[in-house]
């Protein structure tokens, strides 16, 4: 029998213990489908203040707990990577809730789907929104490879050198992996099985807006041929879409609960707007004859 496990379940964590129990509880060998010898829990941890590492010791000694970094979650999860053992890594996030058969789902996957390199899973809600304040990435369908619930071969994620560790928030460098992949023409296929529960979270005002604008400019300086599909008029449809398909209908829906935060999502995407439109204009000044 081969005594390396299957899967290497990659889990990042910074200063959210209770949140990281109920991930590993639903990891725990007594949850999962997946025989525990077939997979490893490995914990990367960037924790300055506390650390996860007492609680895993006592509650979870199934799961291995490493110090991360602190240099954000791309490199946080490039950390965990260096202590697995699988010949695939599973990834999810310390506020996610694993299915059963998530790693079953994807062990069968693997199987069928060869030689497919690259799964993503089904990412879902906990419960109705309840508030316009509230966010979660769900995955209901498939094609965006969000970080918090995908599996690669090991190999492969080694060969494209891991997560790009110039993002330091948790913000497009999951966006930034997938076209690398898909530059490679690996295509990846969704597994709906493989399924995680994200619940709903309390959305963390202007200062994660302003650390999502900052990461998608660190993207476009690395592929600034994405600036045609990320530009003025992607982020003027993206303010248009969240008025008229997500703010005004919450209005009524959830009496105004929240709209603090989507007027400062919509003051977010103009903003973008006017600097892409901006930085166009400096790029086609510097182009002309």
């Amino acid at each position: 029998m081969n005594s390396k496990p299957l899967f290497s379940v990659i889990v990042p964590t910074y200063h959210r213990n209770e949140l990281l129990a109920k991930c590993l509880d639903c990891l725990s060998p007594d949850k999962q489908i997946l025989p525990i010898d077939q997979y490893e829990v490995i914990v990367t941890d960037d924790g300055s203040q506390t650390t996860a590492a007492a609680m895993i010791q006592e509650c979870y000694p199934w799961a291995k707990w490493v110090a991360g970094l602190g240099k954000g979650p791309a490199a946080n999860r490039n950390n965990g990577v260096k202590y697995a053992q699988g010949e695939w890594l599973a990834f999810t996030d310390d506020d996610c809730l694993p299915d059963p058969q998530w790693l079953t789902a994807y062990a069968q996957a693997i199987v069928v789907e060869s030689p497919c390199l690259v799964f993503e899973g089904r990412v879902y809600v906990d419960r109705p929104r309840r508030s316009l304040a509230e966010t979660a990435p769900t995955n209901e369908s498939g094609g965006y490879l969000w970080s918090c619930n995908f599996a690669i071969q090991r190999q492969l994620f080694e060969f494209l050198g891991g997560f790009d560790e110039r993002f330091p928030y948790a913000a497009m460098e999951d966006v930034e992996l997938r076209l690398r992949i898909t530059k490679l023409r690996q295509s990846f296929a969704f597994v709906e099985l493989a399924s995680v529960c994200h619940p709903w979270r309390a959305k963390d005002s202007w200062k994660q807006l302003k650390q999502h604008q900052q990461s998608t400019w660190i993207y476009l300086s690395i592929h600034p041929e994405e600036l045609s599909n990320i530009n003025s008029l992607y982020y003027l449809k993206l303010f248009l879409y969240s008025l008229l398909k997500s703010t005004i209908p919450g209005l009524l829906k959830f009496n105004w609960k929240g709209i603090q935060y989507n007027l400062l999502e919509h003051i977010s995407f103009l903003q973008m707007t006017l600097f892409l439109s901006l930085y166009s204009l400096k790029q086609y000044q510097k182009c002309k004859p």
